[in-house]
């Protein structure tokens, strides 16, 4: 598969690049972090069998916040495609928006080693390493880096923040937008309408096979009172894909 779509939402790059795709082996580095936590490991299938895992990790401390991830292939896909990113981001966050400070990310595809790092000044993005394509960085203020847009998505929220969330994403060549939006229950859980959508810096053969994607993601209530993720189904390319809260 020739994927050009790289940074393209995790379960569409998963779709287009893998087969599959999951986040896991989160390791937060820095100081103690004692305000927002996050901690989370998803089984992933597509069409009911095992592909990988799922984990997000991140913490948020007096309107700051550092996320670290590793994106790589598993289960019995895991066979076939070993591929593997790893990304960490970090900047400052108030409710739900986000405004990152820098993005670092290495990928191994098995058969290419690249690095991307992107630093931010006044909201706008800058690529200091890594290749960068049609759409110019400085373009792109307002935007967040993928790592960014996956933790925001994945995080643990106040009850006033859930199904909030309406990002762009700058991955260094191309911009897209993540949104979560209309809540309402489903049992004991509170269900959300997502989509992922791209925007622009896409070639015409990706714009031309899909260009939206539409998710649903499940919260359920904590013992503390907040709200995490513990089920998201979306129809990919390849069949219905499912990520479950261990």
């Amino acid at each position: 598969m020739k994927g050009q779509a790289r940074n393209d939402w995790f379960w569409v790059f998963a779709m287009k690049r893998l087969g599959i795709a999951a986040l896991c082996g989160l390791v937060l580095t820095g100081a103690a972090w004692a305000d927002g936590r996050t901690d989370a490991v998803f089984g992933v299938t597509i069409r009911g069998i095992s592909a990988g895992t799922l984990s997000v990790k991140g913490a948020e401390q007096a309107g700051r916040y550092e996320t670290t991830g590793i994106l790589k292939s598993g289960g019995l896909l895991g066979l076939v495609a070993s591929v593997k990113y790893t990304a960490k981001a970090s900047g400052a966050v108030r409710g739900a928006a986000f405004r990152p400070s820098r993005y670092d990310e290495d990928a191994d595809t098995g058969k290419r080693k690249s690095r991307t790092t992107m630093t931010y000044s006044g909201g706008v993005p800058k690529v200091v390493a890594g290749s960068t394509g049609d759409l110019s960085p400085a373009s792109q203020g307002g935007t967040v880096d993928p790592q960014t847009a996956i933790y925001a998505a994945f995080r643990d929220v106040d009850a006033d923040q859930v199904c909030k969330l309406n990002v762009q994403m700058f991955d260094g060549k191309r911009r897209s937008q993540v949104r979560l939006r209309s809540p309402r229950p489903d049992g004991d859980r509170i269900l959300c309408n997502g989509e992922y959508r791209r925007l622009a810096g896409f070639s015409d053969s990706d714009m031309a096979e899909k260009s939206r994607f539409p998710f649903n993601l499940y919260y359920s209530k904590t013992a503390d009172g907040r709200f995490r993720v513990e089920r998201v189904v979306t129809e990919t390319l390849y069949g219905t894909a499912v990520m479950t809260r261990r």
